[in-house]
């Protein structure tokens, strides 16, 4: 499923062609993804500008000139494309087509630099879902969402304080989205990594008796932003199903530890070997030589 940098690579695809584009029309090719389409959704958008293309943790908002907000979730499976063009912005590629019977939303868009377009919703799987809010913070989806890891309301204080006193594993702990937003199973394996420690590590164990953060756990909010910023700066991770809406993502050339299982480690001067363990039924994979507990 995408993570913040998939959401984020779709949404720097979309911004500079979406915003500031008026929706003509709204073609609903079914009732439902996920869940059932909002009763108003094709009438509160026909008609509207779209103001802003935002993100929060595994969402996208798009801003209406309404004032009301449209929330969309990709799911395993979903996707955004123009119909008319790709986006050229290299080294991603454009896939053009798609089977049109899995195209279950396309907006009909008229932009006033780029002119008419296509916006098409795309879901195979059809386990995302859309969603329409006068106000985003009544969204039981964004409610209680933590601090986004890229910006200023994140920090090793802010982990510690959420960590403070407790026994969960640290691995466990990245993945509630009330600690932290955005992050998921690829993206905390590779922070754990980069920060040596392992993924079972109890929380509280990374926080001092004052309250204070302990020098690792600077470590691994550290290495939580460094290997998102490099995951967007490549497009994200083509993971099975993932595409950006110029195509694929790269980062998973780049994966240290992640689906890596039984490969050498790739710090430097490691002798270790990357293995696998299940947590909370998904996989792990972590380094047992240089990710001490």
């Amino acid at each position: 499923m995408p993570e913040l940098p998939e959401v984020e690579t779709v949404r720097r695809g979309l911004a500079p062609w979406l915003t500031g584009a008026r929706i003509d029309t709204v073609t609903l090719n079914r009732e439902n993804l996920r869940f059932p389409f909002p009763a108003d959704l094709k009438s509160a958008l026909e008609g509207a500008r779209v103001d802003s293309v935002g993100r929060r943790a595994k969402y996208l908002l798009l801003g209406l000139s309404s004032g009301r907000t449209v929330l969309s979730h990709l799911g395993m499976t979903g996707s955004w494309r123009f119909a008319e063009h790709g986006i050229d912005k290299q080294p991603r590629y454009y896939e053009p087509g798609t089977e049109p019977r899995h195209d279950h939303m396309v907006l009909a868009l008229d932009h006033p630099e780029h002119g008419k377009s296509h916006l098409i919703y795309a879901d195979p799987r059809r386990f995302g879902f859309i969603d329409l809010y006068d106000d985003p913070e009544d969204s039981p989806h964004l409610r209680g969402l933590g601090p986004e890891p890229l910006g200023n309301d994140f920090s090793a204080l802010t982990l510690a304080r959420a960590f403070k006193g407790k026994k969960a594993p640290i691995k466990a702990a990245l993945l509630d989205q009330r600690v932290v937003a955005g992050l998921g199973n690829i993206y905390v394996a590779e922070a754990l990594h980069r920060a040596h420690i392992a993924p079972t590590l109890a929380i509280g164990r990374l926080v001092e008796a004052d309250g204070s953060p302990k020098p690792a756990l600077d470590d691994l909010a550290a290495a939580i932003r460094e290997v998102l910023i490099a995951a967007i700066e490549v497009g994200g991770s083509t993971i099975r199903d993932f595409r950006s809406v110029e195509g694929a993502g790269y980062f998973q050339h780049n994966f240290a530890v992640y689906d890596r299982e039984g490969d050498p480690c790739p710090t430097p001067l490691c002798t270790g070997v990357v293995a696998r363990i299940v947590q909370s039924g998904r996989s792990t994979f972590f380094c047992p030589v240089c990710q001490k507990g």
